[in-house]
């Protein structure tokens, strides 16, 4: 039996394997409205074999969105919108999340081909906030929110969380990675606050702890929750493993269920190492330490490379986001290619051999 396509629990959600889709911004929706692309885009994974499959970065407010292009969980109409397409991922018989998100000072940027530069409020872009009024190399300045503002985030994140049980998601991911505003919190590199959310350890993941709290206290107790964190920056005087391991104890006795681990994204022109499953490692000792269930994502492109990492206790599940985009049916491969069984879809068969 193939390690990768055994199924697995969390709470009271059976997921039926650990080939996972990782979220993928898209930059094609409307006033944060997914529509066919989003329907297609996800959809294609679910019958690819995928056993969850989460939405891209989607934000709790307006102003967290990264383009304007971004998905969002602030009104009815995007609720409805999600609805149609987690409805279709379960008849598919994939398990469905959503990744909540708010961009900070990372936000009112055009799409990647577009340039991925700053849109001027005058052009329909808006004043970004974060916890420093310091920039993320050439974009805008933020705006460093009040603790007044800060105080109100948890109740953002929650309400979106609502709204993602509204609209049929199995799972909510916290976005606290790749320098979004967590992110911008949480590192000593960006967070240069002298307030009771900055300083020491304890203060840089204050607010973390608190939007984690907010929403496992409105999220359906039977449904997990996931964060995903950077875990290190690599960059000295940053964010680390240690920190990590540290992060991830405290997330899960609030009731977190998996630590998504990636890496990087907090400061520009960090020296990353990048290599085939470069970020394992950090998803291993955060399993092994903290005693947290893990998720492994990071050039991960072969089965017989998602089964080792699954099979050797590096990670609970692999997830993958290139690799599905130049294949979306991947997990069908991988399972032929691992003697895990036949989940073909019976439309699909005749192409299997």
């Amino acid at each position: 039996m193939s390690h990768l396509f055994e199924p697995i629990k969390f709470r009271d959600l059976d997921i039926r394997n650990r080939a996972w889709v990782s979220p993928m911004c898209q930059y094609s929706a409307t006033d944060g409205v997914p529509d066919d692309w989003h329907l297609v885009h996800l959809g294609q994974f679910a019958t690819g074999g995928a056993g969850l499959v989460f939405s891209e970065a989607t934000a709790v407010v307006p102003e967290g969105r990264i383009s304007p292009g971004d998905t969002g969980l602030w009104n009815d109409e995007q609720v409805e919108a999600w609805r149609r397409i987690t409805d279709f991922l379960h008849a598919r018989g994939a398990a469905t999340g959503v990744q909540l998100a708010h961009a900070g000072r990372k936000a009112s940027t055009t799409a990647p081909w577009e340039g991925d530069v700053t849109i001027p409020v005058s052009e329909g872009g808006w004043q970004t906030v974060s916890s420093t009024d310091e920039p993320f190399g050439d974009l805008a300045a933020p705006r460093a929110l009040s603790e007044a503002e800060i105080a109100e985030l948890p109740g953002q994140f929650a309400a979106a969380a609502r709204r993602a049980d509204e609209a049929g998601f199995d799972v909510v991911e916290l976005h606290f990675a790749h320098g979004y505003l967590g992110t911008q919190f949480a590192s000593p590199l960006v967070n240069d606050r002298t307030d009771g959310y900055g300083g020491d350890f304890d203060g840089r993941v204050r607010l973390l702890l608190e939007i984690t709290e907010a929403v496992r206290e409105v999220w359906p107790e039977g449904r997990p929750l996931f964060v995903r964190i950077s875990a290190t920056d690599w960059v000295d005087g940053g964010w680390t493993g240690d920190d990590s391991v540290r992060l991830a104890s405290l997330l899960a006795e609030r009731g977190v269920d998996l630590v998504d681990a990636s890496t990087g994204g907090t400061v520009p022109n960090a020296e990353i190492p990048v290599s085939s499953g470069f970020q394992v490692r950090f998803a291993r000792r955060i399993r092994a330490e903290a005693g947290t269930a893990t998720g492994a994502v990071g050039l991960i492109t072969s089965p017989e490379q998602a089964e080792e990492i699954v099979s050797s206790g590096s990670a609970d599940a692999v997830l993958l986001a290139r690799e599905l985009l130049r294949d979306p049916h991947w997990p069908l491969h991988a399972a032929d290619k691992l003697r895990a069984g036949n989940i073909w879809p019976v439309q699909y068969e005749r192409a299997r051999r």
